[in-house]
């Protein structure tokens, strides 16, 4: 029994850096990360949750953006990396002559923007890249909600849908990294007439479930619709079925919900009921939660990755 728990302690570690990476070394100098979302940009400078100093930037045109946190990380002293967490799609293929950009995405200004190029010739420093979730579950699988399981799924729910996953201490990617928001969902159209607003997939589940897509559907941003508004029972059959798609695929120990969307707590029962539903007792339900290091999480996924 000892021998097993010392082993199973030994693996616990082997996985958190496979996950995170090293820590810091005695007297490294502070590190950097760049949260990049599709409304703000998150600067910070720290070595994690207890230490980090930030600005917020709103995301503009790449040039101008970028510029910005260049200009605010150089009036910050000397750093050691830079981690970046970023709204994608992106290439995060080392080997491939495209890595650190920003690929297709529909945003104006931003496909094909050498990303981690321009922040690296700019600081002089490496640069480590990402998706804005991977990250994100990095930082929890560190210190927040997934440091206790071995399979973990991040959902971030806001201007789009992205996800994130790892299982048995290794990050889910392939040819490139996932797209959980561009996943089909069910859509009943005499229930919702909306027709999406993915410029890609129309009604994939971002393109029903996003913030953007509530604001159109609705006329009216989600954060001015009232909890009993039935935009929210929408919601949560949507996000049900892509989370009861995901938990069968990946088979998860645990699914985080995090995202200016999910900041509405009164999903998450929703959720949880009808996923419960919908696997009907055929596969074990994944425990659904809200990130541990709420909007924290992104901006600290950045700063795990410059550790590494």
């Amino acid at each position: 029994v000892i021998v097993a728990a010392k082993a199973s302690v030994k693996s616990k570690y082997r996985i958190e850096a496979a996950i995170y990476g090293n820590t810091l070394e005695p007297g490294m100098r502070r590190l950097g990360g760049i949260e990049a979302g599709g409304t703000k940009f998150v600067c910070a400078v720290g070595t994690g949750p207890g230490d980090l100093v930030r600005t917020v930037l709103p995301t503009g045109r790449p040039e101008e953006t970028v510029g910005q946190a260049i200009e605010w990380f150089r009036a910050q002293g000397e750093l050691e990396a830079v981690g970046i967490a970023s709204f994608g799609p992106v290439e995060i293929d080392p080997a491939s002559p495209q890595w650190g950009y920003i690929t297709s995405s529909p945003k104006p200004g931003w496909r094909d923007f050498d990303f981690a190029g321009a922040v690296q010739a700019a600081l002089g420093v490496p640069v480590a890249f990402d998706t804005d979730v991977n990250a994100a579950l990095r930082a929890e699988a560190r210190w927040g909600a997934a440091r206790d399981v071995l399979s973990c799924i991040y959902l971030t729910v806001g201007t789009g849908i992205g996800g994130g996953a790892f299982a048995c201490g290794q990050m889910l990617n392939g040819v490139s990294h996932p797209e959980m928001g561009h996943i089909r969902v069910p859509h009943d159209r005499a229930a919702d007439p909306f027709e999406g607003c993915c410029p890609f997939h129309g009604n994939c589940l971002e393109g029903l479930a996003s913030g953007p897509a509530i604001a159109a559907r609705w006329g009216m941003r989600g954060e001015a619709l009232p909890d009993d508004h039935p935009a929210w029972a929408l919601e949560a059959e949507y996000l049900a079925h892509g989370l009861a798609s995901l938990s069968c695929i990946l088979s998860p120990d645990r699914i985080l919900l995090g995202g200016g969307v999910m900041q509405r707590r009164h999903l998450f029962p929703r959720i949880r009921t009808r996923v419960c539903e919908l696997l009907a007792g055929y596969v074990r339900m994944p425990g659904i939660l809200p990130p541990a290091l709420g909007p924290d999480a992104g901006i600290l996924g950045a700063i795990s990755l410059a550790k590494r």
